[in-house]
């Protein structure tokens, strides 16, 4: 077909759909300046989807806010280091239901079909391909290199977005609703135990969400502290880029081997997820937390493969100290120096972690304060999560919270207690995507009930006219 019949066909089955009509959400005024119904903080996948699918509701006064220069969102072309996704190929995400924007339908536009049958998982690198594509085709309002800062909430209803950029003075905008599709780690904070952040200089360390200096490393023995799927991509992506050796240590006896996502996608629970009791969204949470996401067959075959590669099982990190040529970790088999450690110990999710929440956090209901667990299923990880609505809305542990977090969107990892694998997850966002944009929509409409009831009632423009019945029949 080639990309620019994609691109006509993309138009055709938007105009079908009356896609792009007349924006019903009332507009406000601000002495401050323009107020957006809607802004998205984060112009990854997540964003992207949020955005298309509020246009597709008729909501378009609405903006995307960026901190990366344009092409460079979310974690594809910076920090993710696997050679494919670990998604299956067939799984639709934020096309929406509209088949000339699947993936499918971008690469056989470019491959053929042959061409897709040929691929057992996606590329990475072609999946970023495919979002700048998808921003292109569908026009979608991107500022980027554009960081948000704080979150203020102001009396009106409307929060006072403070933003700074490259090459702009900080800023004010303005919107009725917040978004923050912020990816992984938007909920919280990477993940480095104390035993290496309070032992070790930075120049020892980094965390797999960080750049890494790899040219540096040629020729170095390096370590991978993690058993998730995650550190063998930066395992086997050090050994491609000329690392000499990457051992790779696990506190568990055996890696994981099953990985829930896979029963989740077949057995409805993505999709719904929302309709489970409170106890029943927990109880599931706190069994996927019990899993590491498993390396795929082809990532670990990719790293074993390598003569530098060395797992190690059943050791625990018990201590670390600086030496002269690197790192030292003590083990409880051992102790081994290294030229550089790479730490692969996932996140933590929690909004006072946040410093553009700092004006709000403290009202934010989280898990514990909904929701007592019985002591067999309590995690303390997953009670830190922000408690949300079924539409990712935040929601307040107090009356006097309610009215400044109204208008507040988690749309990031975090919503995963409890909307379950959603948000910045592919598998999740063709299910979770409508249902933010229906907690958004529902939330602009019933703000304007009142004057939007009271036009309602006093309509009165007439569609139907007497003119042919007064002629032929009265007549």
């Amino acid at each position: 077909m080639g990309l620019e019949a994609l691109n006509e066909q993309v138009k055709r089955d938007l105009a079908y759909l009356s896609f792009g009509g007349t924006n019903w959400v009332r507009t406000q005024e601000h002495l401050e300046g323009h107020v957006y119904d809607v802004v998205i903080v984060g112009g990854g996948q997540s964003g992207l989807g949020a955005a298309f699918g509020l246009l597709r509701e008729r909501i378009s006064n609405i903006l995307i806010i960026d901190e990366n220069a344009a092409g460079k969102e979310g974690p594809w072309d910076t920090y993710a280091r696997m050679v494919t996704l670990r998604t299956p190929k067939h799984l639709t995400s934020i096309d929406l239901g509209i088949p000339s924007l699947t993936f499918r339908s971008w690469w056989e536009a470019q491959a053929g079909v042959e061409g897709w049958e040929k691929i057992d998982k996606i590329p990475r690198r072609d999946w970023m391909n495919y979002l700048r594509w998808y921003r292109e085709v569908l026009d979608l309002p991107v500022q980027n290199e554009v960081k948000l800062q704080l979150i203020e909430p102001t009396l009106e209803g409307i929060h006072r977005l403070h933003v700074s950029g490259k090459g702009i003075p900080p800023k004010i905008i303005l919107a009725r609703k917040v978004v923050l599709a912020t990816g992984i780690q938007g909920g919280g904070e990477w993940y480095v135990p104390s035993l290496i952040a309070d032992h070790l200089p930075r120049e020892c360390y980094a965390h797999t969400s960080e750049e890494i200096d790899f040219e540096r490393l040629k020729g170095k023995k390096v370590a991978v502290l993690g058993g998730g799927a995650s550190a063998f991509d930066n395992a086997n992506h050090a050994l491609a880029s000329g690392v000499a050796e990457a051992h790779v240590f696990v506190r568990r006896a055996q890696l994981s081997q099953v990985n829930p996502i896979r029963q989740m996608e077949q057995s409805g629970m993505i999709e719904r997820f929302h309709a489970l009791s409170v106890p029943d969204k927990y109880r599931v949470i706190s069994h996927f937390f019990q899993f590491n996401q498993p390396p795929t067959n082809d990532t670990f075959n990719r790293a074993a493969s390598w003569p530098g590669f060395e797992l190690h099982l059943n050791s625990p990190w018990l201590g670390t100290e600086v030496k002269e040529q690197g790192a030292q970790v003590q083990t409880a088999h051992g102790t081994y120096t290294f030229d550089f450690l790479i730490i692969s110990t996932g996140l933590l999710s929690d909004p006072a972690l946040r410093p553009e929440l700092r004006l709000v956090e403290q009202h934010i209901a989280r898990w514990h304060d909904c929701y007592e667990a019985p002591p067999e299923f309590r995690n303390v990880l997953l009670d830190a999560h922000p408690f949300l609505s079924p539409g990712f809305a935040m929601t307040s542990k107090s009356e006097q919270g309610k009215s400044l977090l109204h208008g507040l969107f988690v749309f990031n990892y975090s919503a995963l207690a409890s909307c379950g694998l959603s948000a910045s997850a592919i598998s999740g966002t063709r299910s979770a995507i409508p249902k933010l944009v229906s907690g958004i929509a529902d939330q602009l409409f019933l703000d304007d009930r009142e004057v939007t009831l009271q036009e309602f009632y006093k309509y009165n423009e007439p569609e139907f006219t007497e003119t042919w019945v007064k002629r032929h029949v009265l007549g």
